[in-house]
């Protein structure tokens, strides 16, 4: 599965919130390809190549082109909460589509 972090300046928030979305997704079994984080600009335009997009939750609507092209976009309030993410994941189709 392919992983995008993204908030506003892609530096320290994004940091975080990819190391807590990698530990999360791997004790839900999943298999992470590849996993980056950036800045919501840089976010937008290549969204499109990821799986799935986490990012707080005051920017989800900044990838609605994204979503419409079937990459998952989930918000996230704290990007320190293993639990938040874990919880965010296991309410979306993550598992049905990626978990092997």
């Amino acid at each position: 599965m392919r992983v995008l972090v993204s908030c506003a300046n892609g530096s320290g928030t994004s940091l975080m919130m990819m190391r807590t979305a990698e530990k999360a997704l791997k004790e839900l079994g999943f298999k992470i390809t590849n996993i980056n984080h950036c800045s919501i600009s840089e976010g937008k335009n290549s969204a499109k190549n990821y799986d799935v997009v986490f990012t707080p939750t005051t920017f989800v609507n900044m990838f609605e082109n994204a979503a419409k092209k079937g990459v998952r976009v989930i918000g996230i309030k704290n990007p320190m909460s293993v639990k938040e993410i874990q919880e965010k994941v296991e309410e979306s189709d993550l598992a049905e589509v990626f978990k092997k």
